[in-house]
């Protein structure tokens, strides 16, 4: 394997192999452990247990929903998701209410994340 330090990234949280590295990891004289390129690629080219998980939950939780989108950007590892949904149950609720909404649907699954985007938003008719 290849090693792939000492690199900086973005202070996006990167997530290789299950594993959480956050902020700007630099070569400071500590040492950070190696990924293969393979293991990087297939970390975050397919679609995670989780991103489905999450999904479903709120396809069961909001069956008036129009559009689900859920994105994991932590990487792969499920510590940040960001979530786009577009739902009827959302008509007439103000936008903190919405949001509410998904956490309560979320609850268990949220105390595995540090992160949680979201964005509701009613169906265009």
């Amino acid at each position: 394997a290849a090693s792939l330090w000492p690199i900086s990234y973005p202070s996006e949280l990167v997530c290789i192999n299950n594993q959480s590295l956050l902020g700007w990891l630099q070569d400071d004289g500590i040492s950070f452990p190696t990924f293969s390129a393979h293991s990087i690629a297939t970390a975050v080219v397919s679609q995670t247990e989780g991103e489905l998980k999450v999904t479903r939950i709120l396809k069961e939780n909001f069956p008036g929903a129009t559009a689900i989108q859920v994105t994991d950007i932590s990487g792969g590892c499920g510590a940040m998701y960001e979530i786009h949904i577009d739902s009827e149950e959302f008509k007439e609720k103000r936008t903190i209410q919405q949001h509410q909404m998904i956490n309560q649907a979320l609850k268990e699954e949220i105390k595995r994340m540090h992160r949680l985007r979201i964005f509701t938003s009613n169906p265009k008719h």
